[in-house]
């Protein structure tokens, strides 16, 4: 008896640990949008807020109306700006929002096959390093922040 009562204690405890019923990992995404681009361009700029539930990671982004989508990041160096693409993503912290914004980190839509022209939309795939990939429309609009010429 006192052994099934230290296996029936130990099950319980397992039940109970943190990790048994944690909820799966989920990324709220919001705001997002793409800049409008010049008639006859197939390539923009778009921006979004990513908050995970857990420490995560954007892995990679893609479209049924591009060629490719790439996660790219601004610096500036020698007072320079540059632009180069990420290819180890962008780490989500648990609870911290990230935001991928003019000027900074933010996904680059090569060879469009959609007209990027402001009021429309373009489908966009979040793949994540843990939490399953978000389906997002983004809207074609004009960003909040700093103008980069279309990144």
């Amino acid at each position: 008896m006192k052994r099934l009562s230290s296996c029936l204690a130990f099950a319980l405890l397992g039940a109970c640990s943190p990790g048994a019923n944690s909820a799966p990992p989920r990324v709220e995404v919001a705001d997002a949008v793409c800049r409008p681009a010049a008639p006859g361009r197939d390539v923009t700029g778009c921006y979004v807020t990513l908050t995970a539930s857990r420490a995560d990671r954007l892995v990679s982004a893609s479209s049924t109306s591009a060629r490719a989508v790439q996660i790219h990041e601004m610096t500036t160096e020698n007072a320079m700006m540059r632009m180069a693409e990420r290819k180890d993503g962008v780490p989500l912290p648990a609870g911290e929002v990230v935001g991928l914004a003019p000027g900074g980190m933010h996904l680059m839509v090569l060879g469009a096959t959609v007209p990027l022209v402001a009021g429309g939309s373009i489908p966009l795939t979040l793949t994540f390093e843990q939490a399953p990939a978000a389906q997002v429309q983004f809207a074609l609009a004009q960003p909040a922040g700093p103008d980069h010429g279309g990144h």
